[in-house]
Order: C-alpha cells, then sequence, then structure tokens
C-alpha cells in the first residue's frame, strides 16, 4: 500500500530534520526529488562510512532522487523555480528568510501554483525574536526545557542521546503536509507551513507542561525514574538493572506481595501514587532488597509472572536483533548502487497489515537529473 504515490515533493533540505520527514514520504510512496548543491548534503560527508557510503545519509535519504543544481549560476536557480512550481509539496531547512531571498520562497513559488504545499522547517521559527538562531539539535534541546528535566537526581541537565529536536520536527513536518494534502483536496488550495525545531520538542514535554502550568512547579531531574509515578524506574538487580513500571493500587499491592512485604501496601507512606514518589528513596530500597537477590532475567520473569509490567534494558543491537523485532521488519535492506544492500528503518506504521517501505536505497549525486527532468517536462528546455 503506498498511499502516496503520485505525489512529487521537492526536498530542499540538508542533514537531518528535512531529510528524515521526506524520507517518511518516500516509505509512503511520494516521488522525493531531492535537490543538492555540486557538495551534495552534509550528511554524505558524516560518518559513519561504509565503503566510503555515509550511513547517516543512506538512513535518511532512502527513496529519493537525487538532482544536483548550484543555485548561485542563475540557470540552475531558474530551473530550481520552474520545478519547484510543477510541484505538489515543497519542503525547505534553509536559514529564514533565505528561500525568499532566492526566488525559491511560499510567496513566491504559491503566487504562481496556487496548490502547491510549501513546508519550512527551522529552528526557531520563520518569525519571532529567536527566529536567527542557529538550528541546531542541541540549541534547541538546552532552551526548550528538555534538558533541564533531565539527568542525574542533583546532576547537571543532559541532552538525549538522539537529535530528538531534529526528529521531532521532521515528524511534525510530515504530519501538517498529511494536513494540508487533506485540506487542498477540499479547498484545491495550498499552504505555507512553518515548522519550528523548537516549537515541535516544546510540545512533547507533556509531564513538564503538567507541572509548570497546572502545579505551579519546575520539573526536578530525577535520572531513570517517574517525576510523578512510583516504584516506575530502574532498579538494581544482581547482574544489571530491571525496569519497573507500577501505576496503580493494585499493581502496587501485587508487587507489595511478590517482594515479601505485603504490609507495604497498608503502609500510608506508600497509600497512593503521590505519596509513594514523596517516600520513593524508602520504596525503592525496599524492592532493591528484593532486586538484588535476583538476575534481571529472574527478577523479570517473577514481576511478569504477578502481571507487572518488567523490562530489561536493551542495547540498539538486542533491540533490533530480537526475534519480536524481526518478526515486525523494522530494518529493511534496500538495494544500493554501492553498498549493494543498505539497511534501513523505515517508517513504522503498517496499513492495512502492510509496512510502506521504499523501495530503493539512497541515491548517488546528482544520479536522477535526467529522470527528474523528462517526467517533470523540461529537458527540452534545459
Amino acid at each position: 500500500m503506498k498511499p502516496l504515490e503520485g505525489l512529487k515533493v521537492l526536498d530542499m533540505t540538508r542533514v537531518l530534520s528535512g531529510p528524515y520527514c521526506t524520507a517518511l514520504l518516500a516509505d509512503l510512496g511520494a516521488e522525493i526529488i531531492k535537490l543538492e548543491s555540486p557538495a551534495g548534503d552534509d550528511y554524505r560527508h558524516i560518518g559513519p562510512f561504509k565503503d566510503g557510503e555515509s550511513a547517516l545519509f543512506a538512513l535518511n535519504n532512502r527513496g529519493k532522487k537525487s538532482l544536483v543544481l548550484d543555485l548561485k549560476d542563475p540557470a540552475d536557480l531558474e530551473l530550481a523555480q520552474d520545478i519547484a512550481t510543477r510541484v505538489d509539496v515543497v519542503v525547505e531547512n534553509f536559514r529564514p528568510g533565505v528561500a525568499a531571498r532566492l526566488g525559491l520562497g511560499a510567496d513566491t513559488l504559491r503566487a504562481r501554483n496556487p496548490r502547491l504545499i510549501y513546508c519550512s522547517i527551522s529552528g526557531f521559527g520563520q518569525d519571532g525574536p529567536f527566529r536567527d538562531l542557529p538550528a541546531y539539535d542541541l540549541v534547541v534541546q538546552a532552551m526548550s526545557g528538555l534538558m533541564a528535566g533531565t539527568g542525574e537526581e542533583g546532576g547537571e541537565p543532559l541532552k538525549t542521546g538522539e537529535s530528538m529536536a531534529d526528529l521531532i520536527a521532521g515528524l511534525f513536518a510530515g504530519w501538517s503536509i498529511m494536513a494540508a494534502l487533506v485540506n487542498r483536496d477540499r479547498t484545491g488550495q495550498g499552504a505555507a507551513l512553518d515548522v519550528a525545531m523548537y516549537d515541535a520538542l516544546f510540545s512533547m514535554l507533556t509531564t513538564s507542561h503538567a507541572l509548570h502550568l497546572y502545579a505551579g512547579q519546575l520539573p526536578a531531574r530525577v535520572g531513570n525514574r517517574h517525576p510523578l509515578s512510583t516504584p516506575f524506574g530502574c532498579f538494581a538487580t544482581r547482574d544489571g538493572q530491571v525496569v519497573i513500571a507500577v501505576l496503580n493500587p493494585r499493581q502496587f499491592s501485587a508487587l507489595a506481595t511478590l517482594i515479601g512485604a505485603p504490609e507495604a501496601a497498608q503502609d500510608p507512606r506508600f497509600a497512593t501514587d503521590e505519596t509513594r514518589t514523596a517516600h520513593e528513596p524508602a520504596l525503592k530500597a525496599l524492592i532493591e532488597d528484593w532486586s538484588r537477590q535476583h538476575s534481571t532475567e529472574q527478577a523479570i520473569a517473577a514481576l511478569s509472572g504477578a502481571g507487572l509490567p518488567a523490562a530489561p534494558i536493551w542495547d540498539i543491537a538486542q533491540a533490533a536483533d530480537n526475534p519480536h523485532a524481526i518478526a515486525r521488519g523494522l530494518v529493511t535492506p534496500l538495494p544500493h548502487a554501492v553498498l549493494g544492500q543498505a539497511p534501513v528503518v523505515g517508517q513504522p506504521v503498517r496499513f492495512n497489515g502492510e509496512k510502506p517501505v521504499s523501495a530503493t536505497a539512497a541515491p548517488q549525486l546528482g544520479a536522477d537529473r535526467a529522470t527528474i527532468l523528462r517526467d517533470l517536462g523540461l529537458e527540452a528546455t534545459t
């Protein structure tokens, strides 16, 4: 199932937020024309590499066609403008104002094609006092509130291990493009979409918003436990750690019985989720008196047997290579011009039981110029 088959997208993005967005669209069948400078997307030159090919570029540019244009050259710039008015969607992540100066801005292109959906991705949006700040994931994580609420108890702020601001902005960009397509089908009009990494990441901090906007509190750094619910975090075992997630009185009573402390369910300190959180150190010590006597595997078996949510902490290899991940098709090998096969992680949603993923891997730089121009009816003019 390819729900976006027939949709043409001009991808004027580089690095991560924009390419991640358009890779998701490619998985669903959209034709992605990736416009690159003569040097190529920055990610082509950032490792890790395999046989000279960037893994990051391969993962985030699957299923696309590459067209090299030098936007400093008037003829190439004119060609880019012509292409932009013949597609359904344009996605760009230039610094705010740059696309407009090049004659590739939303107003200019939509004046020529009112049905065009034009999506701009930037660090802080197309307007506002911060619009010209650097659009780096680390900058956005630092300013959004995410880092302030992340880290060990009593420790320093921490970033996440992945570039979440980039990825979430790319996801919201795809989401907004889909919504604009539905509206275009209804009204015949396209849209100009303004996706800011800052806005996107900020919108996801639900627990922090609950504390700040409703309870008048700033989120505290609490390490690997939940800031509001207890016991809901990591607990030491004989050979590592186990994750335990207990949320309601029935579950807590079952846990108390399992660890040999049934009286804990009647202890006023542990009577509610809120009081358990207030007395988290004492409760954690009680649980770890039990969990440290068992291996992680034994603890998970006992907890699961009692109907309690529990899990090991896996590395990425364990997460990718287990039978469930394989059955769900989380990693897909695609044919690649240099590597032969390039593993990618496609969009995760199944449509009618099928998981759409791009048919081809990331393109070689500029490899698709003739095909792109022919399909757009532009070959005779170039």
